[in-house]
Order: structure tokens, then C-alpha cells, then sequence
């Protein structure tokens, strides 16, 4: 029986890491989440940042701690998964949202597709796949070990729809997609129900790392952009904190029966063909 009395989407007492909290989409996430009474680590490279986004929080009357690491260099994230648990005891959470496109994995249409640039491939795949495995093991064993929780990896359309130029961001977040669907099953044989791993599959939202290649310099749509709203049912880009209603749902204990499944939200790209 659902007790009416509990607000299942609250995450009050909750402490949830998000790496790449610095970036745009981070900002959101960790806004999200201390809005929703969580305990947020604040974990990125740009430590200006960090600290800015934590005195926010704290302004705000939310709780935030800045983790100053690089999501590819494991003993810096060792020093944040101790200092997080020196501050609060336990981790709850994490959002694996560090990640992006690289411009070395671009592919574009006048280049010999023969000769792609190799170093570029696996510095995608590194930053999208690895920079979400190694947090997850890092992270997540404190998390499986001591009461169990969740923890949300960002996937993308281009893990499932051709699109092209982005061959190296492609082939990291399908990457993401299929250690999201194995992890979640090795965590259920071996914790039961006690953690959960998900994928949030957003559709085409404007970040640093995609803008130049959707956007010119007087702010309208490149041709790939304008392609990319003629195949997007709700005719526009997505706005960052409309992933959060996805975000905060798997977060919470409103999800508790939800595991290796993947939410999207993309105002109907992927369910479209243009036509």
C-alpha cells in the first residue's frame, strides 16, 4: 500500500554526487536536487565554479559540498568520495552527468571517413564511458554497501538515431546505454533491490560542448540545427531543468521498482521519422 502520508518524490536526508556539476545541464541537476531537500556533492574540475554553485545552494537554504575532481582520474575522485562521507556519513546517490561531445570525434561530411581521427574516437569514449564507470565504482560501492540508493547515468538520442558528425559521442553514450542495462542487473543478482541504476535519454538541449555545431554567432539555428527542430515535434530545443521531473523521479524512492531502464526526453525526436 502507498503511504499518502510521504512525499515519494522528496529526497530530504538523501546525499547524491553529481559529476560534471559545473556544466550546464550539472547546474540544473544539483538545483534539482537541493530544491527537492538532498544533500547535493557538487563534483567538477573548475573548483571557481563548484564553490560558486555550493554558496548558492547554501544561500538558499540547501545543503552543498564542493568535490573538486576529474572524473577520469580515480584517486582524485577517492579524495571526493572520502570527503563527502567525512561530511555526511553516507552517499545516497549519484548522477553520472559528466561527459560530451569531443570536437577530435567529429566527423565531418568533407573529411575521408577512412581516416578518422582514431585519438579523437577514444578520447569520446573515454570522457562519455569510462568518466560514468569509474565514478560508478567509486561511488556506488559505498552506496550498494550501506543502505542502498541510485544512480542515473545521462545517455543521448545519438546512442539509438544515426546522426551525423558525432561518431565518437555516439558510440560513448551507446557504450553508457549498455553498461547502464548490465550494471543495473549485476547490482540486482548481487544487492537485490537495494540499488538501482537508470539512464536519462535527453533529447537536443544547448550546452557548450554542442552549440557551435547547433547555433551561429547571432544566436540562430547552424543548418544542423535547424534540422534538428524540423525533426522535433515540439519545434525547439529543450530547456536544462526540464529534465529534472526525469531526474528527481529516479532519484527518489517513487522509483523504487525502476532498474536498468532508460527515461527520454527529447519533445518527441526520437519517436518521430520527420514525416
Amino acid at each position: 500500500m502507498i503511504d499518502t502520508e510521504k512525499d515519494l518524490f522528496s529526497l530530504k536526508g538523501k546525499v547524491i554526487v553529481v559529476t560534471g556539476a559545473t556544466g550546464v545541464l550539472g547546474l540544473s541537476f544539483i538545483n534539482a536536487i537541493a530544491g527537492a531537500g538532498g544533500v547535493v556533492g557538487v563534483l567538477g574540475r573548475n573548483e571557481k565554479v563548484a564553490n560558486e554553485r555550493v554558496a548558492n545552494i547554501l544561500e538558499n537554504g540547501g545543503q552543498a559540498i564542493a568535490l573538486i575532481a576529474d572524473v577520469m582520474n580515480e584517486a582524485q575522485l577517492i579524495l571526493a568520495k572520502e570527503k563527502i562521507i567525512a561530511a555526511y556519513g553516507k552517499i545516497d546517490g549519484l548522477v553520472n552527468a559528466a561527459g560530451g561531445n569531443v570536437p577530435e570525434a567529429i566527423v565531418q561530411p568533407e573529411q575521408d571517413v577512412f581516416s578518422v581521427n582514431i585519438d579523437g574516437m577514444k578520447k569520446a569514449m573515454d570522457v562519455n564511458l569510462w568518466g560514468t564507470v569509474s565514478p560508478t565504482l567509486i561511488f556506488g560501492k559505498d552506496i550498494a554497501e550501506n543502505g542502498g540508493g541510485s544512480i542515473v547515468n545521462i545517455s543521448s538520442v545519438s546512442a539509438e538515431r544515426t546522426l551525423t558528425k558525432v561518431m565518437g559521442y555516439s558510440l560513448g553514450k551507446a557504450a553508457v546505454d549498455a553498461f547502464t542495462k548490465w550494471f543495473s542487473v549485476e547490482m540486482a543478482n548481487r544487492y537485490g533491490d537495494k540499488i538501482r541504476m537508470n539512464a536519462i535519454m535527453p533529447g537536443f538541449f544547448l550546452t557548450e560542448q554542442n552549440r557551435t555545431l547547433l547555433t551561429n554567432e547571432n544566436g540562430g539555428y547552424s543548418e544542423r540545427g535547424g534540422s534538428v527542430i524540423k525533426h522535433t515535434p515540439f519545434n525547439r530545443f529543450g530547456h536544462p531543468n526540464e529534465l529534472d521531473g526525469a531526474l528527481i523521479w529516479l532519484l527518489s524512492d517513487a522509483s523504487k521498482f525502476v532498474t536498468g531502464t532508460k527515461v527520454t526526453v527529447d519533445g518527441g525526436f526520437n519517436a518521430s521519422c520527420g514525416v
